[in-house]
């Protein structure tokens, strides 16, 4: 609590405005939902259909669920232009919220692929609102030169991380307990949670400015716009329905629609009059890392793909817990939830990160390096499944997986916070959205990589052991020499960026 000059006393979260916990709340419960959802659905899709499943082939079903999630920051492009120009952030978040909440409860209710084609469409366009509005927001709580902004964005985002956390682990259990439709249902109902609490608090707690629509789209332009989205909506539908273009394939075509928007974004503002020299300057030196970016999220995101079926096929999941002359403990996971240990691993290490760099100061590395070395650690974890390439059912110790994703956070901790902020420090003075926007494509182009790799991998597995090791080895390769380059090309990245490391 904090106390107004008329002496009366301010709610407040940990000393944040009280929104922050409003919106702490939503995103939390949105998270959970999605990566509780996200985490069964390769086994939804590719499980027999008399195992609750879909029975898709599983290489098809590994790229679908890459597309899915590259979908979702394709998404969140569009979002922005809907709360800039139409609905203004609050209400895009409301909308988008309760979009989410539907397509879990279509997944849940809805059996086959009427359900899934239904509730994954709700749910990626909600979720790329809710990830695109909620930031808007957030900021809106603070002024610019708030000392607790950045305090407040990581608190916020902490809640991510514990409904990343809790999601797998009890869609997991429930889906063990009753099925697929049991665990989107909890999916559901974590959903309508947050999106209740946040109902009951957004008039109260939210900044005024956040419902006000910044650069309102002109009547006019309605009709014209609406009429573009349905065309283009139909013309997917008719390529999908017609079996022109195949679902073994969309993750190919989220990854080149995404790069095509990356590729004109970049263009026209390096050719825009209102970009200055330095600033075109820093985008050239932008490029690499962009590349850094989608070869990175390519192989971290490859743990709803790969991850997924290797979980599944030969990890003991199995824990005993031996405790001396209290007893010994022993139990069974389920294959999902071992993706609740990423976000453990970042509660746990994202604060000592973010203290070392403050420690360092000036010392740090540069965004370059920092960069390189993700790439690095993401390659070189891909080794710890060369001993184990071709094994049986139950062959790969847990504790194996567990080492891989505390790599894969160290990781994600040197590369994901900075390319946030790197993406606002490089970003021309007319196009700070626009360039954000392009750093979530490259993110997209590797998420939805991850499923083509999800695919090649489930084909390598199905030939044998030499093509396993050859997989990881060449996958690994190609991480390892980017990042390699991306060290060696760091002076000339930060003579690029001028005042920017």
């Amino acid at each position: 609590m904090s106390t107004t000059a008329g002496g009366g006393k301010t709610r407040t979260f940990f000393g944040h405005p009280w929104g922050l916990a409003n919106l702490f709340g939503i995103e939390m419960w949105e998270r959970f939902s999605y990566y509780g959802m996200v985490t069964i659905l390769g086994y939804y899709l590719y499980y027999a259909v008399s195992d609750g499943g879909l029975g898709m082939e599983r290489g098809t079903a590994l790229s679908l669920v890459g597309a899915y999630g590259g979908f979702v920051y394709i998404t969140s492009v569009a979002a922005a232009f809907i709360s800039d120009r139409i609905l203004g952030p609050e209400r895009t978040l409301l909308f988008s919220a309760i979009l989410v909440m539907a397509g879990h409860i279509l997944l849940a209710v809805i059996p086959g692929y009427a359900g899934l084609t239904l509730g994954l469409v709700s749910i990626a366009v909600g979720s790329g609102g809710v990830k695109t509005a909620s930031q808007v927001v957030l900021g809106d709580l603070y002024t610019r030169q708030d000392p607790k902004r950045d305090a407040g964005f990581s608190l916020f985002y902490m809640g991510v991380n514990i409904g990343a956390l809790f999601g797998p682990l009890l869609t997991g259990e429930a889906r063990s307990m009753g099925g697929f439709h049991w665990g989107f249902a909890l999916a559901a109902i974590g959903m309508a949670l947050g999106l209740t609490q946040y109902i009951a608090m957004r008039k109260s707690t939210l900044a005024a400015r956040s419902s006000v629509v910044p650069n309102p789209l002109p009547r006019e332009q309605y009709l014209r716009w609406g009429l573009s989205a349905l065309v283009g909506i139909a013309a997917v539908v008719a390529l999908f329905a017609t079996g022109i273009v195949g679902l073994d394939k969309l993750a190919l075509i989220i990854t080149a629609t995404a790069g095509i928007i990356a590729v004109v974004l970049m263009v026209q503002m390096f050719l825009s009059p209102l970009t200055t020299a330095e600033e075109r300057s820093r985008l050239v030196g932008y490029l690499p890392i962009l590349l850094g970016c989608v070869m990175f999220f390519a192989i971290f995101q490859s743990q709803f793909t790969i991850l997924t079926l290797y979980t599944d096929t030969r990890v003991n999941l199995s824990v005993n817990l031996d405790f001396g002359r209290l007893g010994a403990l022993s139990f069974n996971i389920e294959p999902n939830q071992v993706q609740s240990i990423n976000p453990f691993f970042i509660i746990v290490f994202s604060g000592v990160f973010a203290a070392m760099w403050t420690k360092l100061g000036s010392r740090q590395w540069s965004s370059s390096v920092k960069f390189g070395v993700a790439n690095l650690i993401i390659g070189a974890s891909l080794f710890l499944f060369l001993p184990y390439a071709g094994g049986e059912p139950n062959s790969t110790p847990l504790l194996i997986i567990v080492a891989l994703l505390f790599l894969f956070t160290m990781g994600e901790l040197l590369l994901s916070p900075v390319g946030n902020s790197l993406a606002t420090k490089v970003a021309p003075q007319a196009f700070k959205s626009r360039m954000f926007a392009v750093w979530l494509m490259a993110i997209a182009m590797g998420t939805s990589l991850s499923g083509s790799l999800g695919s090649l991998y489930e084909s390598a597995m199905e030939t044998g052991a030499e093509a396993e090791r050859t997989f990881f080895l060449t996958t690994a390769g190609v991480a390892i020499a980017l990042g390699v380059v991306l060290i060696a090309l760091r002076k000339w990245v930060v003579r690029k960026f001028i005042d920017v490391r």
